[in-house]
C-alpha cells in the first residue's frame, strides 16, 4: 500500500474532472444533500482548529461534532495573543486549503497518496473526538475512504478523489457565505469571527472576508490546477 502511494499515476481524465466538479457543484448547492455532506466539511474545520492549536503550542481538549453539522474544538492555553487568534482563524480556511493542497497532488497524478492522506488526516480527528457522533462520523469517512483506496479500480478511486478535492474546494465557500449569512440575520454572536473580533478588534465582517477571500483564491487556484491552466 505504500509502495502505491509513492507511485505517480495518471491524473484522471478531463472528462471525469468535469464530472466529478459538476456532482461535487450539486452536492454543494442541493437543500437535500448539503445537509450530509457539510459533516465533511465540520471534519475539516475542526481538525483545522486542532492542528494549529497544536502548533501554536495549546493543550488540546478535543473535538466534539454534532448532528446539526456544528462542531466544537477546546483546547487550552493563553486567552490571547497570536496563539489563540491563530487557532480560532484556522477553522474556516481549513476545507479550501486542504482541497488546494489535494489539487495540488491529483493534478500531478498522486491519486493513491492523496487518498491515504486523507486516512491520516481522519485517523488523527479520531484520536481526539469526544463524543459518540463524531466517532461515528469520522468513523464512517474512514471506512469510506480506505474501500475506495484499497479496493477501487483506478479510474473509480482517480474519480473519488478528484469528486472530494472538487468538494472541498467549493464545500469550502459555502460555509462563509452561512455565517455571513447568519450575522446579518442576528444569529452568529458565537461565531468564529465574532470570537475574532473580540480577539483583535478587527470587525467581524473583516473577518468573513478574509475567510471569503482566501476560500474563493483556493478555489481559483485548485480548478486552475485541476484544468492544467498552471
Amino acid at each position: 500500500m505504500l509502495h502505491r502511494a509513492l507511485v505517480v499515476q495518471p491524473a484522471p481524465a478531463g472528462e471525469v474532472l468535469a464530472a466529478a466538479g459538476l456532482l461535487a457543484l450539486l452536492t454543494v448547492v442541493s437543500a437535500r444533500t448539503w445537509p450530509v455532506a457539510r459533516h465533511v466539511v465540520t471534519i475539516v474545520h475542526e481538525a483545522g482548529h486542532a492542528l494549529v492549536a497544536l502548533c501554536a503550542g495549546r493543550r488540546l481538549a478535543g473535538i466534539r461534532l454534532h448532528s446539526d453539522t456544528s462542531g466544537v474544538t477546546v483546547s487550552s492555553g493563553r486567552p490571547t495573543g497570536p496563539g489563540v487568534v491563530c487557532t480560532v482563524a484556522a477553522g474556516y480556511p481549513a476545507p479550501a486549503l486542504l482541497g488546494l493542497a489535494a489539487a495540488s497532488l491529483l493534478s500531478t497524478g498522486r491519486t493513491a497518496l492523496l487518498l491515504q492522506l486523507f486516512v491520516v488526516l481522519l485517523v488523527g480527528v479520531l484520536v481526539v473526538i469526544r463524543n459518540g457522533f463524531g466517532l461515528l462520523s469520522v468513523v464512517v469517512s474512514i471506512v469510506v475512504v480506505l474501500a475506495v483506496s484499497m479496493f477501487a479500480p483506478a479510474v473509480l478511486r482517480g474519480g473519488f478523489a478528484a469528486y472530494v478535492t472538487w468538494f472541498l474546494l467549493i464545500g469550502g465557500v459555502r460555509p462563509v457565505y452561512e455565517v455571513s449569512r447568519f450575522r446579518r440575520r442576528g444569529r452568529g454572536g458565537g461565531s468564529d469571527p465574532d470570537q475574532l473580533a473580540h480577539l483583535t478588534g478587527l470587525p467581524a465582517s473583516a473577518w468573513v472576508g478574509v475567510f471569503g477571500l482566501v476560500s474563493v483564491a483556493c478555489l481559483a487556484g485548485g480548478t486552475a490546477l485541476l484544468t492544467g491552466v498552471w
